[in-house]
């Protein structure tokens, strides 16, 4: 990860979608982020998204919100016909969607994590993406790093109730 000619650090709500030597960077919590990459071509991208969808009571604009999983991916609905590729051809890996809250304390309103990684599999399912790579919640944050040349994900993952581990790399089991 110390070739990269582009770094790039995801904030909640941010997508990026880049070439060989680009490498993403981002931490989550009960966020998603869902990496997605070409084997043929070499080319991908990350989205980092804080809810499922955008709440109703939120009014809609024209722009598209990275905060939200369905806006995400119609990010990448543009991306993949800017490049004239479809989901097929791609391979996707799923991140996040951690319980933040202690289970004791934990409703059915509050399992967000749970409602965003049940989103990213259901939009990704939909576009008939292959997903290769699913590491979401139990409880705790996770820092994943994409190189987007080799399709590699390296995620680093802290339990509130453990130690750090380190996962190495998920680019499907390497």
């Amino acid at each position: 990860m110390k070739n990269g000619t582009r770094k790039v650090f995801l904030h909640p709500g941010d997508f990026v979608f880049g070439e060989p030597g680009t490498h993403v960077h981002t931490v989550l919590g009960s966020c998603i982020a869902i990496c997605l990459w070409h084997p043929v071509l070499r080319i991908g991208g990350m989205c980092h998204f804080v809810l499922p969808f955008r709440p109703s009571a939120e009014s809609k604009s024209e722009e598209l919100d990275g905060r939200y999983g369905e806006e995400a991916m119609k990010m990448f609905d543009l991306a993949l016909k800017l490049h004239q590729t479809n989901y097929k051809e791609y391979q996707a890996k799923i991140f996040g969607g951690a319980n933040m809250f202690k289970e004791t304390t934990a409703s059915k309103d509050t399992l967000i994590g749970e409602k965003n990684a049940n989103k990213a599999m259901q939009l990704l399912m939909n576009r008939g993406v292959a997903i290769t790579v699913v590491h979401v919640g139990e409880q705790g944050h996770r820092r994943i790093a994409m190189d987007v040349g080799t399709g590699d994900v390296w995620v680093k993952y802290k339990s509130d109730n453990a130690d750090e581990k380190s996962m190495g790399s998920q680019s499907g089991i390497n």
